[in-house]
């Protein structure tokens, strides 16, 4: 397996990203892409309340919209299903968000793979907003020595933890928002360039009472 992680102007790629001068309360946390404009997005079902770009190039049109579980990107000359960028994924029982997070990799990560992916604190860019945290699975100590052996820094290999884990050719993490009542966390896939969606502002709805 070849590996070649995020290079540096990855890395940063979402922290230099133009952001308003002062961010207003409730607010995307940047300014449109030319073409789009900022829209919220709520979807109680879902669960979630997020910030999404419309845009409108002529020949084709980028809007988003809830499949199953998740937030999904959708193009006019697609010819498919919308893309699911945000997935939403319910907590059981009294587990913790970091136990919720484990189970959900488990089940649809290989065995053989997942026993050796550990989960940390996404280093990454975005930083995570106050009140959120951020996961990602990586390699152990000896699966990234075995890795490190058979790497070569003018190739992409495949995500070394699944396709849940942490990877090589774009962003995407599991995050959690404990303060917010929700008995839920979330799977982001922000991808390799700056994203249509706010991933600084998702929100995960508390609760109905």
């Amino acid at each position: 397996m070849k590996l070649n992680y995020p290079c540096l102007a990855l890395c940063l790629v979402l922290g230099t990203l133009p952001l308003f001068g002062a961010q207003k309360k409730g607010a995307p946390s940047r300014e449109a892409d030319k073409d789009c404009a900022w829209t919220k997005m709520t979807d109680e079902k879902l669960g979630l309340d997020a910030w999404v770009e419309k845009c409108d190039y002529g020949f084709r049109k980028i809007d988003f919209t809830v499949v199953g579980s998740s937030l999904a990107i959708r193009y006019s000359d697609g010819g498919g299903q919308p893309d699911p960028l945000v997935d939403v994924l319910p907590l059981e029982g009294d587990e913790t968000p970091e136990a919720g997070i484990k189970r959900v990799f488990a089940a649809k990560t290989d065995k053989a793979v997942a026993a050796r992916c550990e989960l940390r604190p996404f280093k990454g860019e975005p930083k995570a907003p106050l009140g959120v945290k951020r996961y990602s699975f990586v390699p152990d100590k000896k699966y990234q020595a075995e890795l490190d052996k058979t790497s070569s820094p003018d190739e992409v290999g495949d995500p070394p933890c699944g396709d849940l884990g942490d990877a090589p050719d774009g962003i995407q993490y599991f995050e959690a928002q404990p303060d917010s009542g929700a008995r839920k966390v979330l799977f982001v896939r922000v991808g390799q360039d700056v994203p249509l969606f706010d991933e600084q502002t998702l929100k995960l709805l508390p609760p109905k009472t």
